[in-house]
């Protein structure tokens, strides 16, 4: 019996970590994770590792160092970094040593799939089975695509959202009527759960509302007291575009 390859995460940020867990996950593919470099050695050591994401820069060594030594230790184990660095130098050297691509902060999980998927390809890893294509979604005057993370309205024209407005959009199309309370729609967008006085999501929501002109022909999100949001719209799926 084929099984998933095997991930490991190894990032010291307890969020990333449970975000990306959870999102792999979901995509099919067995995933262990570390915070530090300790860590990453003890779930090397246990068990087959067959693609490796890993943080450049840990509280107990450097990823790149990490990087350079699995290069002559464990030559066949893909590495992709993760890296909050501005300088292509910094990314250059890392695919210089070993690492197979790399990987801005912040970043989509979607894309961090992608680049995996393209990864273990090259290095012919058997992929779990893929979700089927993405199909996009039409509310109101307006016409979502998750796999190119694109909106359109009735007019052909994009409204530009930020890659945290897409995210929450995305957990209301997703969810059509549902009340979600913002530690929901915390724990959907970003992994984490919500802090005393957290209002990021009353911000999004705001900030949506403006963008998709919520409260003037219609109301897109209505506010449920002691609730949460809900997309009081109609939603309908209509397939991947060609």
């Amino acid at each position: 019996m084929q099984t998933s390859p095997h991930i490991l995460v190894v990032d010291d940020d307890p969020e990333i970590r449970r975000l990306l867990g959870r999102y792999l996950d979901g995509q099919n593919f067995r995933v262990s994770l570390a915070a530090d470099r300790r860590e990453c050695e003890e779930r090397l050591a246990a068990g087959r590792i067959d693609l490796l994401v890993l943080d450049v820069m840990l509280p107990d060594g450097s990823g790149l160092e990490i990087c350079r030594e699995l290069s002559r230790r464990k030559p066949h184990l893909p590495v992709i970094l993760l890296t909050a660095l501005k300088e292509d130098v910094d990314r250059i050297i890392g695919l210089e040593i070993g690492a197979d691509d790399y990987l801005g902060k912040p970043f989509n999980p979607r894309e961090l799939v992608a680049r995996i998927r393209a990864v273990l390809r090259r290095t012919g890893a058997a992929l779990p089975e893929e979700a089927a294509p993405l199909g996009r979604y039409r509310f109101a005057n307006f016409i979502a695509d998750p796999a190119t993370r694109r909106i359109v309205d009735d007019t052909g024209e994009e409204v530009v959202l930020t890659g945290a407005e897409f995210e929450l959009l995305l957990a209301f199309l997703e969810r059509p009527g549902r009340i979600l309370s913002r530690d929901q729609l915390l724990d959907l967008t970003q992994g984490r759960e919500a802090e005393p006085l957290d209002r990021s999501i009353d911000v999004l929501v705001s900030r949506l509302r403006r963008k998709l002109g919520d409260g003037g022909r219609f109301q897109l999100f209505k506010t449920v007291r002691n609730g949460g949001y809900q997309l009081a719209v109609s939603v309908e799926q209509i397939g991947a575009a060609a």
